[in-house]
């Protein structure tokens, strides 16, 4: 469908919801158009309507997609529109989703509940569900799914080929096979390209993969994501401490992990949640912000004290008070710089006590050549703007003090937040903007002072 197209349905669809607040009989049309979409469409438009009509748009989905539609919501909504069903209908809802997605929405009901929906669940899901939420869901364990076939390496690629007719049908994403022993300790691979291109009378044995690496239950989704990104995996097996085999994780579930991961970033960096979403409900949004906001206030209000101390000299030179915001936002600009280029490697895995020297003389060497470069500039500039060489030398020196500042700054606050277990995307922005104030603003006025006073 054309992308106009599109956008104009969509702009139908939210005008019916506004009509049917006032007219009921538009309920059924609205009904028919949700249930004809892909139910990652219905996502889509749950996600994009307004708190008031979420509710509504919910409960006009039919039951045979409402769980796959549910498995496709944010967190927030998820917990939103559990509240106030029982514990069958819970069950009912996650009947059908695959055992990792219903493992995530049960870890965010309270523990006295969880009980209660497993026991309404049928054995097999149950126990799908009951191998995996002892993981975290951000670690392989919780992101893998139990939808495995496996075979042993002494069978022949006709029996194999036998074996597989018999499903109706392959789990979804399956590019390979696992190969296991009788105690389940996973062995290696079995592409599918192999079993349909190799003679029907050799074995596994023969032409299973035995170099693929498998996931350890408790690595990290993010070291999970690299590892995807380094062998270009579709499909990869993931074991316990022993070595066997507990079920798989799929690229779909991987280019998640991406996503939020590019999320957690991009909010951190301005210091509100990943969790924040366009339409959050005010009751949500606003203390969440307010937090960050409050620090904000507290590192801004540090800033002015700096400036305070320097009252007289303001009052003197007032050209100081023109020039004085430059080095503060150069040295902002300059630490966000090479704090994003680090926070980056380090969610990477890249960036280690080995090269962290290197790194760091590196952003060094690099905020050496800006600082000799602009610090001339605007050291040239502001000589011929107030008609006073010292005022020039003065900023320039301060410009040049404030970007070394801040290029040691944004490489070493991400290592000793992230030492100290506070994540530095959220905290490093504001903890940099500070610090990049304070010494740009005490290094020109306390330069000033000295020279003018």
């Amino acid at each position: 469908m054309p992308a106009s197209q599109k956008n104009t349905d969509q702009l139908s669809l939210l005008s019916l919801i506004d009509e049917s607040i006032v007219d009921p009989g538009i309920l059924n049309q609205l009904r028919h158009d949700l249930n004809n979409m892909a139910p990652m469409d219905i996502v889509h438009y749950i996600e994009s309507s307004p708190t008031k009509v979420r509710r509504l748009l919910w409960e006009l989905i039919d039951s045979e997609v409402e769980g796959e539609v549910f498995g496709g919501l944010s967190e927030d909504l998820q917990k939103e529109f559990l509240q106030g069903m029982s514990s069958n209908q819970m069950a009912a809802l996650v009947a059908g989703l695959d055992a990792d997605d219903v493992a995530d929405i049960l870890q965010q009901l309270p523990d006295r509940i969880i009980p209660k929906v497993l026991e309404a669940m049928d054995n097999q899901d149950r126990q799908r569900v009951e191998s995996i939420l002892p993981y975290d869901e951000d670690s392989a364990g919780g992101l893998m799914n139990t939808d495995t076939i496996t075979v042993r390496p002494d069978l022949t690629i006709d029996v194999i080929l036998r074996y597989l007719r018999r499903h109706e049908e392959l789990p979804d994403i399956t590019d390979s096979i696992f190969v296991v022993n009788r105690n389940d300790t996973f062995l290696g691979t079995l592409p599918l390209g192999k079993i349909l291109t190799s003679s029907p009378n050799i074995t596994v044995r023969e032409v299973m993969n035995t170099s693929t690496e498998a996931i350890p239950a408790q690595l990290s989704a993010s070291e999970v994501a690299h590892m995807f990104e380094r062998h270009d995996w579709v499909s990869a097996p993931v074991v316990n401490d022993l070595g066997n085999l507990l079920g798989r994780i799929t690229i779909d579930d991987v280019v998640d992990v991406i996503i939020e991961d590019a999320e957690h970033s991009l909010f951190g960096l301005v210091g509100l949640s990943d969790e924040e979403e366009t339409f959050t409900s005010v009751k949500r949004s606003a203390p969440r912000r307010a937090i960050w906001l409050g620090i904000n206030l507290c590192t801004a209000v540090l800033a002015s004290v700096v400036i305070n101390m320097f009252e007289g000299t303001l009052d003197k030179v007032v050209a100081l008070a023109i020039l004085m915001p430059i080095v503060a936002s150069m040295g902002g600009v300059a630490g966000s710089q090479t704090l994003t280029v680090v926070i980056r490697g380090m969610a990477l895995g890249q960036v280690s006590r080995n090269n962290l020297r290197w790194l760091l003389s590196k952003e060094f060497i690099s905020a050496t050549l800006n600082a000799m470069l602009w610090a001339t500039v605007i050291g040239v500039l502001a000589s011929w703007w107030f008609d006073d060489s010292l005022i020039g030398y003065i900023i320039a020196a301060a410009m040049a003090i404030n970007l070394l500042t801040a290029a040691v700054s944004g490489s070493l606050l991400p290592v000793i937040l992230k030492s100290i277990n506070i994540d530095p995307a959220l905290a490093g922005g504001v903890m940099l903007t500070t610090i990049t104030d304070v010494v740009g603003f005490f290094s020109f006025l306390g330069l000033a002072t000295i020279f003018y006073v």
